[in-house]
């Protein structure tokens, strides 16, 4: 009886490694991320020059910086190679001017679409990099009365290019702790009375913590 008891020990101690790897080496991850939006806030002369002649000169726009929910959905081709598709819901943005506050405010939804190559000879650290396409929609832009008079708008697409790095870490039973940061070009033309008077430029950096699991 013991031996037999020790045989299956045994056994199972030596199944555990290959059950473990079984379980954290589907083709599907599906994590839920945190994720830190610090925009870089650059823009050109239409808001140094046509909103600063209306309230002051050298005015600087801005959006506020916020932490937002991610959901994120990766396909492996090869142990190696993966897309990783990203997605939040619309998000509120204020914009703002330096020295004057809020003057409006608007949603963006920007999907991302990400190519990667996942480092496998780590053991259960699983570090990556990425780089890919995004896709924005503006909608809901609303304005203030103090720039009213502009009759200000901003076009409701923007595309650009994505740079990614991160790592998973396999915790077992195919759950995964994640750590990922982006860079993103998201940027929209700002238009006075239907004619483009200058572009704003959010390109932010997205740091991100979360959970996933592979299956």
């Amino acid at each position: 009886m013991r031996k037999s008891l020790i045989a299956v020990a045994t056994l199972a101690a030596l199944a555990a490694p290959q059950l473990a790897a079984a379980q954290d080496s589907g083709n599907w991850i599906v994590r839920v991320r945190a994720t830190h939006l610090d925009s870089a806030n650059t823009n050109d002369s239409v808001l140094k020059g046509t909103l600063a002649a209306v309230v002051a000169p050298g005015t600087v726009a801005s959006i506020n910086n916020k932490w937002l929910p991610e959901l994120d959905i990766s396909y492996f081709f090869t142990p190696n190679i993966a897309a990783e598709l990203i997605l939040t819901y619309p998000q509120s943005q204020d914009l703002s001017l330096s020295g004057v506050g809020k003057i409006g405010s608007f949603k963006h939804l920007p999907p991302t679409l990400t190519a990667q190559y996942h480092f496998t000879d780590l053991g259960a650290l699983r570090p990556y990099v990425g780089a890919g396409v995004n896709y924005t929609n503006i909608s809901d832009v609303k304005w203030d009365p103090a720039v009213a008079a502009l009759s200000l708008n901003l076009k409701r697409n923007s595309y650009g290019l994505a740079a990614q790095v991160g790592a998973d870490y396999a915790l077992g039973g195919g759950w995964l702790l994640n750590v990922d940061v982006k860079k993103v070009q998201i940027k929209t033309d700002v238009l006075s009375a239907g004619t483009k008077v200058g572009t704003f430029k959010v390109d932010p950096l997205l740091v991100s913590v979360g959970v996933g699991m592979r299956f």
